[in-house]
């Protein structure tokens, strides 16, 4: 069987006529096919402009931007799995810094990738905005400088402009 044709079996939702969309949060709905350039570093960034979930202690809806961003290695993920994903966090109740770390660890636990980050741009709420920022680079390796380094100058030039606000 050849790498396509693997990653083809694989995808269970990709095709599919009728989406069934999760009522709550649903992590086994992400999907992953191979990785076909393991020999290069290169960046995935996903954009999420209309991200929401729910206040866990007034269940008000909260919306964000959220960025997704990750160096892959042998298991990548597959976009239409990772739309499932999100708007599974529709319904569920979380604090935006929870939500961050959450899918950040979902995906590190589904890929393995050599480095990932997420960061959400949460819409104010009561006159403040939240942007949480997690990320991780693989121990004893390249990444884990990067994520470092990534750490340490994130958002370093002060607020940025974000579009959704």
């Amino acid at each position: 069987m050849s790498e396509h044709e693997e990653n083809a079996s694989r995808l269970t939702l990709l095709g599919q006529e009728e989406t069934k969309y999760p009522a709550n949060y649903a992590p086994q709905v992400l999907e992953t096919f191979s990785n076909r350039h393991r020999e290069n570093d290169y960046w995935v960034k996903f954009n999420c402009p209309e991200f929401t979930s729910l206040c866990p202690i007034t269940g008000q809806p909260d919306f964000a931007a959220l960025y997704i961003a990750y160096v892959p290695d042998v298991r990548m993920v597959e976009s239409k799995s990772l739309k499932l994903y999100l708007f599974s966090f529709r319904n569920h109740g979380a604090f935006h810094e929870d939500v961050v770390n959450i899918i950040m660890k979902d995906l590190i636990a589904l890929m393995d990738p050599r480095y990932i980050e997420v960061w959400g741009k949460f819409l104010p709420r009561g006159g403040i905005s939240i942007d949480p920022y997690a990320n991780y680079g693989r121990p004893g390796t390249k990444y884990e400088q990067l994520a470092e380094e990534r750490f340490r100058r994130h958002d370093i030039a002060g607020p940025e402009r974000v579009d959704n606000r």
